[in-house]
């Protein structure tokens, strides 16, 4: 079965171009202009991953994000001709798993897509553990590898797809320091220029989740220079 996309963007021009290459890569496409359609959509139809614009009528990117998230934790890209770093730190803060600005090279966004859809459901497909545990427990903090869901003191926390596979990596290897390329490479697969500021985004936003006091992390330490790492307890 054909995996479905959902583009939501009021340039018909770049609606036709994603429509084209995403067709001719084997996916089904469905195309909305604003995000009030878009939400009628995901709430009635079975979508694998969605291309947001942010700047779209009766509702913005923004918003229609943080609806999806409230529905489901599918794999969100955003692609937006707001390209400063607040806009990119905004779009993944709020459970963007990816963030692109125009104008782009559709064999990137595709590419994108690609990668996040093989990670995304790598993780969630219905196969034993490989891990010798079903859970990894640091400190406060457990990890349910069966249910890929994370828990801080017993309490449930929501995760983005993205932050699930940044908590895992460091927690299955706890002391070993990760570079963000490492990061990047490991929940992601492809790695782009642009993709800079990505982790670090993702990375205070599991802080502000997992930690006590966000500005004075103690289970994720960054070790200056180099990289990330949860802390053995």
């Amino acid at each position: 079965m054909k995996q479905r996309i959902l583009v939501v963007e009021d340039d018909e021009d770049i609606i036709k171009l994603l429509k084209l290459y995403l067709e001719n890569d084997g996916y089904d496409v469905i195309t909305c202009t604003n995000g009030v359609d878009a939400l009628e959509i995901l709430k009635n139809i079975k979508i694998d991953l969605a291309v947001l614009d942010i700047m779209m009528p009766k509702m913005d990117g923004y918003e229609l994000t943080k609806r999806i998230r409230q529905l489901s934790n599918l794999p969100v890209i955003i692609l937006s001709a707001k390209n400063e770093v607040s806009d990119k730190v905004l779009g993944l803060s709020i459970g963007a798993d990816d963030y692109m600005t125009k104008p782009f090279n559709p064999l990137e966004i595709i590419a994108r897509i690609k990668s996040n859809l093989r990670r995304f459901y790598d993780l969630n497909k219905d196969e034993p553990s490989k891990e010798p545990y079903d859970k990894i427990i640091i400190g406060t903090i457990e990890l349910d590898l069966t249910n890929f869901t994370a828990k801080k003191n017993g309490v449930e926390l929501f995760l983005t797809p993205t932050e699930y596979r940044i908590l895992h990596l460091l927690m299955k290897s706890p002391g070993r320091v990760y570079t963000k390329l490492q990061i990047y490479e490991n929940i992601k697969g492809e790695y782009f220029e642009s993709d800079d500021n990505t982790i670090m985004v993702h990375i205070s936003k599991l802080r502000d989740k997992l930690e006590d006091n966000p500005k004075n992390p103690i289970f994720i330490k960054t070790v200056r220079g180099v990289g990330y790492k949860v802390e053995k307890k």
